[in-house]
C-alpha cells in the first residue's frame, strides 16, 4: 500500500500538537502501521517525547542543505512499528537559510521523496513547529493530508480560519496541489465548560465533514507523559487520554484506508511495560 503523508500543524503554540503526532504515531504502531515521526520543530518536543537521545547531526538541517540522506536519518525507538527522525536546535537556522534555496517550499517534500517510495513506511507524521514559517510550509508541501489540532477555546477558531486561508493559496500556487485538510482534530476538552463544547459545535458546523468524532480531553495525563519519554500508551495505558488517542486513530485509519479491512480488527500490540 502507498504511504500516506500527514502533517499536524497549527500556527499557536501549546494546542495540543505534539501531542497529538506522537500518540497518534503510537496508536498507529501498535495496530502494527509502520510509522516515520519527523520532528520538524527544534524544540526537540517530539523527540524526548519519544524517549530518543538528542543527537547531533541528526535531523533533517544537513539533508535540507544537500548533505547526507533522509534514510540515513532514520532512528528506531522503544516501540515495534515506529521509527523517527530527531530534531535538534540547529534546525532553528534553516527558516532563514532555506529562504535563500531555489524551490525553497519543496526542499523537505524532496528529500522525504525516497523515504515514501521505500515502502518501509505506510504512515508518516510530520510534526512542525508553532508558526507557519519556512519549516512549516515544507511540511505542508510535502504532505498529503494536513491534520489541524485545535484547542476547544474560540481564539482557536481565528487560527483556523488562517491556517485554511494558507492552504489555499499553497494549492492555487501550484506548490502542493495535492493537499487535503485531512481533519480538525479538538483538543484539550474540558467537558465541565460549555465554552469547550460551544467551540467544538462551531466547528461542526462550519466543517461538519472535517471534524474528527474523537475529542482529546484535557488531562494532565497526557500532559506528564512526554517528561518520561512515553507515548500516553506506555505511560497509563488505562487513562481518557489513551483510550481517546486510540480512537482517533480508529477514525483516521478508516478515513484513510490505512491498514486492511482484515487487519483493522487485529487486537493491537500490548504497549511496553515502564
Amino acid at each position: 500500500m502507498a504511504c500516506t503523508v500527514f502533517t499536524i500543524a497549527n500556527q499557536k503554540g501549546g494546542v495540543g500538537k505534539t501531542t497529538t503526532a506522537v500518540n497518534l504515531a503510537a496508536a498507529f504502531a501498535e495496530c502494527k502501521i509502520h510509522t516515520l515521526v519527523v520532528d520538524l520543530d527544534p524544540q526537540v518536543n517530539a523527540t524526548s517525547a519519544l524517549g530518543v537521545e538528542k543527537q547531533e547531526g541528526k535531523s533533517l538541517y544537513g539533508v535540507l542543505h544537500g548533505e547526507g540522506t533522509a534514510s540515513e536519518m532514520l532512528t528506531p525507538t522503544e516501540w515495534p512499528h515506529l521509527a523517527i527522525i530527531p530534531s535538534e536546535v540547529d534546525l532553528a537556522a534553516i527558516e532563514i537559510e532555506l529562504a535563500q534555496q531555489e524551490n525553497c517550499l519543496l526542499k523537505l517534500r524532496s528529500v522525504l521523496e525516497p523515504v515514501r517510495q521505500s515502502d518501509s513506511y505506510r504512515a508518516i507524521i510530520i510534526d512542525c513547529p508553532p508558526a507557519l514559517g519556512m519549516l512549516s510550509m515544507n511540511s505542508l508541501a510535502a504532505a498529503d493530508q494536513l491534520l489541524i489540532a485545535l484547542q476547544c477555546e474560540y481564539m482557536a477558531l481565528e487560527g483556523l480560519g488562517q491556517i485554511l486561508k494558507v492552504v489555499d493559496r499553497l494549492k492555487n500556487a501550484s506548490v502542493s496541489p495535492s493537499l487535503e485538510i485531512g481533519g480538525i482534530v479538538m483538543t484539550m476538552f474540558d467537558s465541565r465548560t460549555n465554552l469547550s463544547r460551544q467551540v467544538v459545535d462551531e466547528v461542526k458546523r462550519h466543517l461538519p465533514e472535517k471534524i474528527f468524532s474523537t475529542v482529546i480531553p484535557r488531562a494532565v495525563r497526557l500532559s506528564e507523559a512526554p517528561s518520561f519519554g512515553k507515548p500516553i500508551f506506555a505511560y497509563d495505558n488505562s487513562s481518557p487520554g489513551a483510550a481517546a488517542y486510540r480512537s482517533l486513530a480508529k477514525e483516521v485509519i478508516a478515513r484513510f484506508n490505512l491498514i486492511d479491512k482484515a487487519t483493522t480488527n487485529e487486537t493491537p500490540a500490548p504497549a511496553p511495560v515502564a
